[in-house]
């Protein structure tokens, strides 16, 4: 009997893509060790010259023009004639693709990310493959270019997503509500004084991180509200600039000298310090949004033009676990917040009902179950 092997195609142009794929690899482990997993970045590999320019390109785009960005988004939600064309892939690129699966021999192909999604749908419409496709959408959003014919099978963030799904016509078969995928030490339960301790934060401090995704886009205004002197003296800021190094030295030097601003780069173990926090202010983006999720920290959010980051957005705002970030009025929003504990209670609390537990694990066991012969899909 052949070894189960998962081939997960995943991609570095957001950063969720690929924590996603990482957290499947390493609720693998758990689940079923010494099972072969393996992640892929499908552009890097299609186009090994030139996704370091594509990827450029398109964080110079969300970046400089996201209100393109999030036109276009809102312009192919529903499958139209932009998003067939959109969906199309050259020959070459298949046939590249199909070397790649050759060369693996996996069992089950898993996809975190939209273009892979397509490319293996194709690949199942040519017949260039029969292998199980899975794709895993990383936000709380039903667009179109997440959903393709010829998928087996749908993991979805979200009961509403799953309902979306299905007005889609998507086949209730093919979909399984099983949380965005977090790295399964985020369920772990911690002392928050015991790691303020061991990360050198104040253990009596109102500690708010802010995070701007793993390239750390954070707005100017933002850092210009925290030059002023408005924030109560105990709160201490814990700044994750991600792998934007011009952001670090940028904040580095606009605010030198303020003992109550940590500034800290790309972070492994990150889930300590988001642990540590009493708040956390983030871009919406679908991994971090999860994360937070995972540990029931309270959410302030950036408002975002990015379509997908609107939806989780929408998502997290109705499930009452987080609120809006508005860059004239942080200092007040802070406070307000500070001097309602019970609100932030309530929103902890909300943050543990509607969170998957183990959104990781769950995934891995529908992925496994795929080669099982009674197997079970489900829309729960």
């Amino acid at each position: 009997m052949k070894q189960e092997k998962i081939l997960i195609l995943s991609g570095t142009l957001g950063d969720g893509h690929m924590q996603a794929a990482k957290a499947i690899v390493e609720a693998s482990e758990i689940c079923k060790p010494g099972m072969s997993v393996k992640v892929i970045d499908l552009m890097e590999w299609i186009h090994p010259r030139m996704h370091v320019i594509e990827r450029y390109c398109f964080l110079q785009g969300v970046k400089h023009l996201p209100s393109l960005y999030g036109f276009l988004y809102q312009k192919t939600r529903e499958a139209n004639p932009l998003t067939g064309w959109l969906k199309k892939f050259r020959q070459s690129s298949l046939h590249r693709l199909l070397e790649l699966i050759q060369q693996e021999q996996p069992t089950v192909l898993v996809s975190t990310f939209p273009p892979a999604s397509a490319a293996l749908s194709l690949m199942k419409e040519k017949r260039l493959t029969s292998l199980t496709a899975v794709t895993i959408i990383t936000d709380h959003s039903d667009h179109s270019y997440w959903i393709h014919p010829y998928t087996d099978l749908y993991l979805v963030g979200s009961q509403e997503v799953g309902e979306a799904l299905l007005k889609k016509d998507v086949p209730l078969h093919k979909i399984v509500v099983t949380g965005i995928p977090v790295r399964p030490s985020y369920h772990k339960s911690s002392c928050k004084k015991q790691l303020r301790e061991k990360l050198g934060l104040n253990p009596d401090a109102f500690v708010v991180m802010v995070m701007g995704g793993g390239f750390g886009m954070i707005k100017g205004s933002f850092i210009e509200q925290l030059k002023s002197n408005k924030f109560p003296s105990h709160v201490q800021f814990v700044f994750v600039c991600g792998r934007n190094v011009k952001l670090l030295h940028r904040m580095s030097e606009a605010l030198h000298g303020r003992d109550n601003v940590l500034l800290k780069g790309y972070i492994d173990g990150i889930q300590d310090w988001m642990a540590c926090a009493d708040v956390l202010i983030t871009k919406p983006g679908g991994l971090t949004t999860s994360e937070a999720q995972a540990l029931q920290l309270p959410m302030m959010l950036f408002e975002s033009t990015l379509g997908q980051e609107q939806d989780n957005a929408n998502y997290l705002t109705r499930k009452g676990v987080a609120v809006w970030c508005q860059d004239d009025r942080l200092p007040e929003q802070l406070q307000q917040l500070m001097n309602n504990p019970a609100l932030l209670q309530t929103m902890r609390e909300k943050a543990g009902k509607s969170r998957q537990q183990h959104a990781a694990m769950l995934a891995v066991r529908q992925i496994m179950s795929l080669s099982a012969p009674a197997m079970k899909y489900g829309y729960v």
